[in-house]
């Protein structure tokens, strides 16, 4: 993902919102809505793709495959272990996302269970690599405010 900063304009927000509301809609169609030329919205496209501001692909639910649990696990690591632990991570499928970071502990991860028997079983498995001292697991019981990113599109609103 690129990390170079890109700022975006009311088209790019209009555009983004467009795409939003009508995910499947085509360029044409986003054209017409944005009143635009095709090649200006395609150029748009093109440019928050390789900018890495919008990516395609099916958004997965993992409630509907049956994950009922979503739980939060932090992971200390022994110094030096770091490598180890996230290539063994990588490879249980119910951990959706790792994140190294600042205090104590050392990664923060997304995991996803069926049942509060089969967490258990999943963070018996994270355990069996070498070098992890301690993990610390939240559940989560309901989502407050989802995973979100159109109020970023409004600049009047951030916080300075």
């Amino acid at each position: 993902m690129p990390s170079k900063l890109y700022t975006i304009d009311e088209l790019d927000r209009r555009l983004l919102r467009a795409m939003a509301a009508e995910p499947r809609a085509t360029v044409m169609e986003l054209t017409r809505k944005l009143g635009v030329a095709r090649a200006t919205t395609q150029s748009r496209l093109d440019k928050l793709v390789a900018r890495g501001v919008i990516s395609f692909g099916p958004v997965i639910y993992p409630r509907a495959l049956g994950y009922e649990v979503l739980a939060f696990t932090t992971i200390e690591i022994a110094q030096g272990r770091l490598d180890d632990v996230v290539d063994h991570i990588r490879d249980i499928p119910e951990v959706l996302e790792a994140h190294t970071t600042t205090g104590s502990a050392d990664l923060h991860c997304r995991v996803v269970a069926r049942t509060h028997e089969h967490l258990q079983a999943v963070m018996a498995r994270i355990l069996k690599v070498k070098g992890i001292d301690r993990t610390t697991t939240i559940i989560a019981l309901t989502d407050q405010i989802p995973l979100r990113f159109f109020p970023l599109l409004n600049p009047s609103e951030q916080t300075r």
